[in-house]
């Protein structure tokens, strides 16, 4: 009866932002029981970021989901002979080299997608690999800050957890061989995620090394402002929508034409055909960037807000700030559903 309630808080480690949304389960439901941000200034620490975060948070727990993104992390799509978890496991150790050509220090884990049949005998296997270091310099930075990280995601990942919990539709959980799939993508500051989902399985994930970052130096040079000057004007200013959709173009245009690569190249590998594209991510709320990349990717496309389907508690919560960032905020989101497996 007096059981703790489980809660658990998804940190998104972005290299401008520092988000933190805290997710409890009450009885079977998510609730949001906590946000808040931290904006990185030039030459800010990260650090400093997350300790503010959870000064101003309102959090109630301490458990810490985080996640890694970028050239430090490795995922590969394999197809193996049926094997058991524990099998699997020393498999992909005993091809670690193979997965990652690098003398650095890598920490593998896997997960099987899909099983094999009696017509095909060959089951799906999704491997993730991040470099030691960087993953126990993440997990001591967290403890320092009296936290407890309960575990280290892939952003890519987070995505599609995020759209678990709070988008996917009930047929698509039933793995089956429809070839309908969805593409989520988060433009970040430094990288845009893409993760196609199909029967509520991830069968392509990639990182694109474009995303806000890009668009605030483009309105920079064009306008000759400082960096945190340019990004201010790119967010809020109305007087210099035209000059910044102009400036910001070529980006979205090297963008878009990435993420047209990726769904192509899916679409002709997996036989599938990509019937929706969720956008997130703090990139896709610069002045045309949405409208951009739907015409360009010729594919139904729509904003997404991760707390679709999600309650907030308001005595805790400011709803209007956190509708405010929703689109920003689905790796934080994903990161705290793992709270619903635990």
């Amino acid at each position: 009866m007096f059981r703790s309630k489980k809660r658990v808080v998804g940190l998104d480690l972005g290299s401008s932002v520092v988000k933190a949304v805290e997710i409890t389960l009450e009885g079977q439901e998510p609730v949001i029981t906590g946000f808040s941000r931290a904006e990185l200034p030039p030459g800010g620490s990260v650090d400093d970021a997350v300790k503010q975060v959870f000064k101003e948070g309102r959090f109630r727990s301490k458990r810490v989901v985080s996640g890694v993104s970028g050239q430090d992390t490795v995922v590969r799509y394999l197809s193996m002979p049926q094997m058991s978890d524990s099998e699997l496991q020393q498999a992909i150790q005993f091809e670690a080299d193979k997965i990652v050509a690098s003398d650095e220090d890598f920490i593998l884990d896997c997960l099987p997608l899909q099983r094999g049949t009696a017509e095909d005998p060959e089951m799906s296997v999704l491997v993730a690999a991040c470099q030691s270091e960087r993953l126990n310099g993440q997990a001591q930075m967290i403890q320092s800050a009296g936290l407890l990280p309960i575990a280290i995601d892939l952003d890519l990942f987070a995505l599609a957890n995020a759209w678990e919990l709070c988008v996917m539709p009930v047929s698509e959980s039933v793995e089956g061989r429809d070839t309908r799939a969805t593409a989520l993508v988060d433009v970040g500051s430094r990288v845009t995620s893409i993760n196609v989902m199909r029967g509520g399985v991830s069968c392509f994930s990639r990182e694109i090394p474009i995303g806000g970052a890009n668009m605030t130096q483009a309105v920079a040079r064009r306008l000759s402002l400082e960096g945190f000057e340019a990004e201010a004007v790119k967010r809020t200013s109305e007087d210099h929508q035209a000059e910044v959709r102009t400036a910001i173009g070529p980006v979205l245009e090297d963008l878009a034409s990435e993420l047209m690569l990726s769904m192509d190249y899916v679409e002709h590998n997996e036989g599938l055909t990509v019937t929706e594209v969720l956008l997130s991510g703090g990139g896709v709320l610069a002045p045309g960037a949405a409208e951009y990349v739907e015409q360009a990717v010729a594919r139904p496309t729509r904003l997404w807000n991760p707390l679709e389907g999600l309650r907030v508690d308001v005595n805790r919560v400011d709803v209007e700030e956190l509708e405010a960032w929703a689109p920003s905020l689905v790796v934080a989101v994903g990161l705290a559903s793992r709270v619903v497996n635990q």
